[in-house]
């Protein structure tokens, strides 16, 4: 298919408009904005109704079994085994044929991320960064979205952490929620990335104050401060 027709198609498809914002972001300029998140290791999970799931066992992700990745998540190959290589604390989760269905990742230093973002996250003494959860489609809305987390908390405390930090997308609301739903805490701060003609990328932090994640609690649900845990 020649690169008018995979245009075609794509405007068949999304329309106009999203399409020609898609082609702008990705050759133009793009702007993410990062929000810094933190939690304790040691306070309970909120209770949830996501569904079960079976048949996974969790495996320390190691340059030499990165090849399970292949069916599901078959360009990261790579990428996996060279965190592994690089000493970052990697878990996956294997379906009864040894497939690779979803994966997290620690770091207890300063994480460059060299293979998305490209700006270094910076990480204190007692915290680890936790980056690139993912699953597959099939395990949306199950419980393993809360157990890969709590298995790389019990993992990281083990190395003598006492704090979890990321960044989340404020365009990924699923995400966003999901932090609610774990009892994360914003930082007030935001990291800012930037991309100039598909090929350059600019990168700054800022403040705010108050919440950015109030208008998607649900009615009711509580607001876990610091004061709270302690």
């Amino acid at each position: 298919m020649s690169v008018i027709e995979k245009l075609r198609e794509r405007i068949r498809q999304k329309g106009l408009g999203r399409t020609f914002t898609t082609l702008w972001k990705r050759y133009v300029f793009f702007h993410w904005e990062l929000l810094w998140m933190e939690r304790d290791l040691v306070s309970p999970v909120p209770p949830h109704k996501l569904r079960p799931y079976e048949g996974l066992r969790r495996v320390d992700i190691t340059s030499e079994n990165a090849t399970a990745f292949a069916k599901h998540f078959g360009d990261r190959v790579q990428t996996m085994a060279e965190l592994a290589a690089e000493g970052h604390t990697g878990h996956m989760y294997l379906d009864a044929d040894g497939h690779a269905v979803a994966f997290i990742w620690g770091s207890v230093r300063d994480y460059h991320d060299r293979h998305y973002y490209g700006c270094e996250f910076p990480v204190k003494p007692g915290e680890f960064f936790e980056f690139g959860g993912e699953m597959t489609r099939a395990y949306f809305g199950s419980s393993l979205s809360v157990d890969v987390q709590v298995a790389l908390w019990e993992a990281m405390a083990a190395q003598g952490c006492h704090k979890v930090v990321d960044v989340c997308e404020t365009h990924n609301i699923p995400a966003l929620k999901l932090h609610i739903r774990m009892g994360y805490h914003e930082q007030g701060r935001v990291t800012h990335v930037y991309g100039l003609f598909g090929r350059w990328r600019l990168f700054r932090e800022t403040r705010y104050q108050g919440s950015r994640l109030e208008p998607l609690r649900k009615p009711g649900r509580p607001v876990v401060t610091a004061a709270a845990r302690a």
